[in-house]
C-alpha cells in the first residue's frame, strides 16, 4: 500500500509542468528502473521493498526541482527520508533506502555498500538501454544538442551505465548494450 502511494506521488510530480524532464521520465525511466530492480532483487536475493522504494525515489529531487539535478542523488535521499517519515517508516530502513539512492549514479563512483544499493544502481543503468528514444529527446530538446553531440553524449552515458553494472546485470542486458553500440555507430 505504501509503495503504491509513493509511486503515485512520484508519478504526479512527473506530470507537473515544473518538471524539467516531462512525464517521459516516469514513463520511460522510472517505470523501467522499477522493472529491473525487481528482477535484480530476485537475482541477488535482496530486500525488494527497500529497492522498490529507492528506485521510485532515486531521481525525485531533480523532478520536483531541476536546481537539484547536479547533486540529485544526495537531494533525492533527503527527500526520500522526509517522505518515508510521513509513512512512519522505520529509520533503519530509511537509511538503507537513502544509501541506495546516494550510490545509484554512474558518474559519481560511490561504492555500493549493500546488495540493495547494487540492485538500484544496476536497475538505473539497465533502464537506459530500454529508452534510447527518450534519451535522444533529452539530448535534443532539453540539452539543445545537435545530432553529433547527442550521439556522442548518449554513447558516453551508455558506456558509463554499462561500466557500473554488476556481472549479473550485464548478463541480462548484454544484447541491448551491443545493439545500442551498433545503432549508435560505436567503432569499438
Amino acid at each position: 500500500m505504501m509503495i503504491q502511494k509513493i509511486a503515485n506521488i512520484v508519478e504526479e510530480a512527473c506530470k507537473k509542468e515544473t518538471n524539467y524532464f516531462g512525464y517521459g521520465i516516469w514513463k520511460y525511466h522510472i517505470v523501467n528502473v522499477v522493472k529491473y530492480v525487481k528482477l535484480m532483487a530476485k537475482k541477488l536475493n535482496t530486500d525488494i521493498e527497500i529497492v522498490e522504494i529507492a528506485s521510485l525515489l532515486h531521481d525525485y529531487a531533480s523532478i520536483i526541482n531541476y536546481d537539484f539535478y547536479e547533486k540529485h542523488h544526495i537531494h533525492s535521499a533527503n527527500e526520500a527520508e522526509k517522505l518515508l517519515k510521513q509513512f512512519n517508516y522505520p529509520q533503519e530502513k530509511i537509511e538503507l533506502v537513502k544509501d541506495c539512492i546516494i550510490s545509484h549514479r554512474a558518474s559519481k563512483l560511490k561504492s555500493k555498500e549493500s546488495k540493495e544499493a547494487i540492485c538500484v544502481a544496476d536497475a538505473d543503468g539497465m533502464s537506459h538501454f530500454d529508452s534510447i528514444g527518450s534519451m535522444f529527446y533529452l539530448a535534443f530538446f532539453s540539452h539543445k544538442m545537435n545530432i553529433d553531440e547527442a550521439n556522442n553524449w548518449l554513447m558516453r552515458k551508455l558506456e558509463r551505465s554499462w561500466g557500473k553494472l554488476s556481472p549479473e546485470a550485464k548478463e541480462i542486458i548484454a544484447d541491448k548494450y551491443h545493439a545500442c553500440r551498433l545503432i549508435l555507430g560505436s567503432q569499438n
